[in-house]
């Protein structure tokens, strides 16, 4: 049997937060399970788990607040927000601080399993990854930065490099829209489309200063990244 991945699961409601975990360790996961975002906190910095599943509201310390508090420490770990919030700005902050993905209550055990899955799997693409060149830009996956010439490095999120990974894989050809929604948001609804029009919007702006790369919407379909 391989080794259980840890999780850290930080949930303040003690029925679903107990339901969770058993459910988790029956699939051979070890879970860190705790009530509030301060012990959450206390208890990734003791214990160095592999993935965090985070609430967003919580007492003491909320998921979004204590997700940043991670990201700066801490740039490659996975992070799921459940929320029991739907509305489009609240998952668009939760992706720009650093989350990659989140799950609206209620919610299947069995796909929150699959997208912890998921995530350990990108991470481990991500670590391995190489360098990547695209025009006048160096884009280093692993560390998540993109450098223009020799110009001082740009700090990308998770998001924005996990979608300039595969639009660079794909460049001059087509990345479906509903293909890479489903591969990194989970799903190709409306508020997870709009979240992936802001990430675009965000990467042309870091992309602008060579002229000769443009991501273009091509509608119904998808983008490309013209290089």
């Amino acid at each position: 049997m391989h080794k259980p991945i840890t999780i850290l699961l930080a949930e303040d409601e003690p029925a679903l937060g107990q339901i969770i975990k058993e459910s988790l360790e029956t699939r051979n996961f070890k879970v860190l399970l705790c009530d509030n975002g301060e012990t959450a906190y206390s208890t990734y910095k003791k214990e160095q788990p592999e993935i965090l599943v985070l609430d967003v509201m919580m007492p003491k310390k909320d998921g979004f607040t204590l997700a940043k508090e991670i990201r700066t420490e801490d740039d490659t770990i996975p992070i799921i927000f459940l929320t029991a919030k739907s509305q489009t700005q609240d998952v668009v902050d939760g992706f720009t601080i650093g989350g990659n993905d989140y799950l609206k209550k209620p919610f299947s055990m069995e796909e929150l399993i699959v997208r912890i899955h998921n995530l350990i799997d990108r991470t481990k693409v991500q670590k391995t990854a190489q360098i990547l060149p695209i025009g006048d830009f160096t884009f280093h996956f692993p560390k998540q930065t993109l450098q223009y010439k020799s110009e001082a490095t740009v700090q990308l999120t998770h998001r924005e490099a996990h979608l300039l990974f595969h639009l660079i894989k794909n460049k001059n050809q087509v990345l479906d829209r509903s293909l890479i929604l489903n591969k990194l948001w989970g799903s190709d609804d409306f508020f997870n489309a709009r979240s992936m029009d802001v990430f675009i919007s965000k990467l042309r702006k870091k992309l602008k200063q060579d002229k000769s790369l443009q991501i273009l919407n091509v509608r119904g379909f998808g983008y490309k990244l013209i290089c």
